[in-house]
């Protein structure tokens, strides 16, 4: 049978995501504690892969398992075996078939930043004290709904068959002295969203002008965007599936 086991993480102590071999994963750590409890080998399958030191308030993840586990808590024990920093929402049965990163509609993301120091935020978010243009940041927003083809934000050397992405929101926020944008597409290439927010800090900082991402965007070069601000102020925060993935209980 195949499960989805939902859940969030704090990333600054893990090198991404995904299995590394040098240096300790959030799938590393999942998988064990999910091999200890069922008494077997489990790998895991996620729904995408977040960069060391990137945050989720919501990541799924799909494996597969012969047994029964309906007699035991499985997720207050999974939770009693996994660190701090990485918790279980969810754990429950799919269809055979589905997988937690081909089915994913959509993604969403935030990136949070600090417009004033704060002690309590410089691990969870970005610190830029320089006013921000946040009308013309947004002004900026309106133009990624114009293209597909995001290869100017793509990390350099990465092997895709496609840089096209279906971005369905993008919009920035002010929450007291913090800014949040978000992002939701079917997919992401990968630093994709750190980019698009160097370059809209570019925007807002006046350093660029919102027409001038029409020219970046067309030279489907990275090097024409802006910088890749830090991993420590982003978050993965959504995934949408279809409704009807789960087996009827």
């Amino acid at each position: 049978m195949r499960f989805f086991i939902e859940l969030s993480y704090n990333g600054k102590a893990y090198h991404g995501w995904q299995n590394q071999p040098n240096a300790i994963s959030v799938q590393e750590v999942v998988e064990k504690a999910l091999s200890t409890i069922l008494k077997t080998e489990i790998a895991i399958m996620g729904a995408g892969r977040t960069d060391a030191g990137v945050h989720a308030s919501q990541m799924f993840a799909h494996f597969d398992f012969e047994g029964d586990f309906k007699n035991i808590d499985i997720v207050y024990k999974l939770n009693s075996f996994l660190p701090k920093d990485i918790a279980v929402i969810s754990v429950f049965e799919v269809k055979p078939e589905i997988h937690a990163r081909f089915y994913a509609v959509s993604r969403t993301y935030h990136y949070k930043i600090s417009t004033s120091k704060n002690v309590f935020d410089y691990d969870f978010a970005y610190e830029v004290q320089q006013p921000l243009d946040v009308e013309a940041m947004n002004e900026a927003c309106k133009i990624l709904f114009q293209y597909k083809d995001f290869q100017c934000f793509s990390k350099s050397n990465t092997e895709v068959k496609t840089y096209n992405c279906d971005i369905k929101e993008a919009f920035w926020t002010q929450h007291s002295n913090q800014l949040i944008f978000t992002i939701t597409a079917d997919r992401f290439l990968r630093n994709m969203v750190r980019a698009v927010v160097g370059t809209m800090v570019n925007i807002g900082l006046g350093k660029l002008k919102s027409e001038d991402l029409h020219k970046i965007i067309a030279s489907k070069n990275r090097s024409e965007a802006g910088f890749s601000v830090p991993a420590h102020g982003l978050y993965l925060v959504k995934i949408v599936y279809p409704e009807t993935i789960k087996v009827e209980s």
